[in-house]
């Protein structure tokens, strides 16, 4: 197996976002969601790496930020699914 590192590009909305996510599940019982402990281990480093990476987590306006960046996502996500259909 090649032992290289794989690198994931996000967006600062959907890191925010996925970092949210990502806290929700695991404070609210990732073992129950996730059954193989062998898939714990990533979601949990990239927990990790996100937390590290987004300082804004820390701020007064948390809320705002994530709502914002939800909003932006979803208006992308919505613009895509148009492009598709249409």
């Amino acid at each position: 197996m090649e032992k290289s590192d794989i690198t994931i590009k996000l967006t600062p909305d959907e890191a925010l976002v996925l970092s949210d996510w990502l806290e929700r599940v695991q404070t609210t019982g990732l073992s129950h969601l996730v059954d193989d402990p062998a898939a714990r281990a990533p979601i949990h480093k990239i927990a990790g790496i996100l937390d590290k990476a987004l300082p804004g987590i820390f701020a007064a306006d948390y809320a705002e930020r994530l709502e914002a960046a939800r909003h932006r996502l979803r208006t992308a996500t919505d613009g895509l699914a148009e492009e598709r259909d249409g």
